[in-house]
């Protein structure tokens, strides 16, 4: 599948990369008009899980745009999903994952039912094992940062070993490496990729700089 990188500012053709990182760029604040190049570029980046979270302007349109420009090249959901009734919506716009700041088991069993992929937040083990219980396909330390490598280091002691583990919130390239070590299986990259009044070329090089971090990590 052809997708359009983007060099020096202009949309030239790539092809889309095939591997899948544990890398989920989190699209706070995109607008539907930018949203489609915006996938593209972190496709070709290398970054192939894409979350429009829902207190972005027209969200739903962007989740569409953005389904719509990368095809399979990419999964693209929903973050700050927190009632059933926005997992409904976010299904009906061709979303396909959400991901959540909580633990709300009647957002995760939903979210289950409708076939999509389930990332709750969760900061104590209590959490963890209540999204577990759900259905969740893994789970979203947030905000990592309060609890740090250490405290996730513990919890990841008596959690399944087969639950994907993301860090996410304060957590940079540059703390891969710990994280990593602390049994973290991967990270949601927040501000650090996007932020409002970002170009698609901003966005692309900050892509490109977490994906050869996450690459220096875990091979």
């Amino acid at each position: 599948m052809a997708i359009p990188t983007p060099v020096n500012g202009q949309i030239t053709d790539a092809v889309a990369p095939t591997r899948h990182r544990s890398l989920i760029a989190i699209l706070r604040g995109v607008t539907p008009d930018e949203a489609a190049d915006m996938a593209r570029a972190l496709v070709a980046a290398g970054i192939t899980m894409i979350e429009v979270p829902l207190n972005s302007p027209e969200p739903l349109k962007s989740i569409t745009a953005m389904k719509e420009a990368v095809g399979d090249a990419a999964m693209i959901g929903a973050g700050t999903v927190l009632t059933p009734d926005d997992v409904a919506n976010v299904k009906a716009a061709n979303g396909e994952f959400v991901v959540s700041p909580n633990c709300d088991t009647d957002v995760i069993k939903k979210t289950k039912e409708l076939g999509m992929g389930s990332w709750p937040g969760v900061l104590t083990p209590t959490e963890c094992f209540a999204a577990i219980k759900a259905g969740a396909d893994g789970l979203k330390i947030f905000p990592a940062s309060i609890i740090g490598a250490e405290g996730i280091k513990a919890m990841r002691a008596v959690l399944p070993k087969e639950t994907p583990v993301y860090a996410v919130g304060g957590v940079g390239p540059d703390d891969f490496s710990v994280y990593a070590k602390a049994g973290c299986d991967g990270f949601g990259l927040g501000s650090g990729i996007f932020k409002p009044g970002m170009t698609v070329d901003d966005v692309s090089n900050a892509a490109v700089a977490y994906v050869t971090a996450h690459d220096a990590v875990f091979g």
